[in-house]
């Protein structure tokens, strides 16, 4: 599935520029549960007083509102800066610890921030304290705008893992990242959107974006790092933002965008197992000519999952699974939103009239 989209009004802006980096933190006041934070594992243990061992540090979850300064301190140590140089230029983004052994780490970020050190170039990981490691790909989907890099270092703090599908519009949220190579850097605001899609890169090489929108500033280097829950878990990994002119330079405006981790890290584990990825495949190609509401089925592929459940050549898809569809991006978007062998319910006005409901059971292929 194929397809342009003229951006009307704003651009939607990847990567970043490389400066000297300084930390700084938003503050609010702690309400919630009270917990306490293991200083070496970060495991979290119910306090039912209200204080901790010396091992241990007192944090508050979830409220109201949420605690920037308890998730900064608690977080931080997870997220790292990513220097990238190769022939085409440098430049920085961010990235999460995923995974950690006694020798080494995986750490997870945008395709677009190391794509560049693909075939040639160095790939360099900054931790918190200021230590820097080479860094190698373990695996990239441009399709999805995922990578997976490591380096040789073991026993990392771990970013632990939230739901983002128990997101909320109006949920608080705080971002850390590098923007503009500005180590450590925290940010909060909410939950704006929920499912809006949007597609970044060339065409012919765009990636599709289930989106969650938030107004908690990203900007230029934020790319790959953390967006957190009221919990202080990772529920999006940031990925770009919008710009008041198309490919143009510029700061945030409230406009930013998230790859939900429940469908990053379907991706993100199909790289650390094998280097590659998958994507779920409905087999159908758009009619790029249609201008109404929906999406237009111009050619079915023989054989693969639209064609199995009976779809007819020239019905206009209306809903996926409940979700309304507004064009080709909005179809594309959602149905890359599962994982491969997922059955979704598919409503379609028909060519002859009338509208009908059907069971699609959703095929895999490479993801690219």
């Amino acid at each position: 599935m194929k397809s342009t989209f003229a951006k009307v009004g704003a651009g939607f802006l990847l990567g970043a520029t490389a400066i000297a980096g300084v930390a700084t933190a938003a503050n609010s006041d702690p309400v919630g549960v009270k917990a306490c934070a293991d200083k070496r594992t970060l495991a979290l243990y119910l306090s039912t007083n209200g204080t901790c061992s010396s091992a241990r540090t007192l944090v508050t979850l979830g409220g109201s509102s949420i605690d920037v300064k308890t998730i900064a301190a608690l977080v931080t140590p997870s997220v790292v800066s990513i220097k990238v140089t190769s022939t085409d230029g440098s430049g920085t983004g961010s990235g999460s610890v995923y995974r950690t052994s006694s020798t080494s780490s995986y750490i997870i970020t945008n395709n677009h921030v190391v794509e560049g050190a693909a075939t040639t170039g160095t790939i360099t990981v900054e931790l918190l304290n200021g230590d820097t490691y080479p860094a190698t790909i373990v695996g990239r989907d441009s399709t999805y705008d995922i990578a997976v890099i490591t380096i040789d270092k073991g026993n990392l703090p771990v970013i632990s893992i939230g739901d983002s599908s128990k997101l909320s519009v109006g949920d608080p949220v705080v971002a850390i990242g590098s923007p503009l190579g500005l180590a450590s850097t925290v940010t909060s605001g909410i939950v704006s959107a929920l499912n809006r899609p949007v597609t970044t890169g060339t065409t012919g090489a765009e990636s599709y974006v289930n989106a969650i929108q938030t107004d908690a500033a990203i900007n230029p280097g934020n790319s790959g790092g953390a967006l957190l829950d009221a919990a202080g878990k990772i529920v999006g990994v940031n990925s770009a933002i919008a710009t008041l002119t198309s490919g143009g330079t510029s700061g945030s405006i409230g406009l930013g965008f998230s790859i939900p981790i429940n469908e990053a890290k379907r991706i993100i584990e199909e790289l650390i197992a094998t280097g590659k990825s998958t994507r779920p495949l409905l087999g159908i190609y758009f009619d790029n000519t249609y201008t109404g509401v929906g999406a237009k089925i111009s050619k079915l592929s023989p054989g693969e999952a639209a064609d199995k459940a009976g779809i007819p050549v020239g019905s206009i898809i209306r809903s996926i699974d409940g979700v309304k569809i507004a064009d080709q991006i909005g179809a594309i978007v959602r149905i890359r939103s599962y994982a491969p062998g997922s059955t979704v319910k598919v409503v379609v006005d028909l060519p002859e009239g009338g509208q009908k409901t059907f069971t699609v059971l959703l095929g895999s292929a490479p993801s690219n």
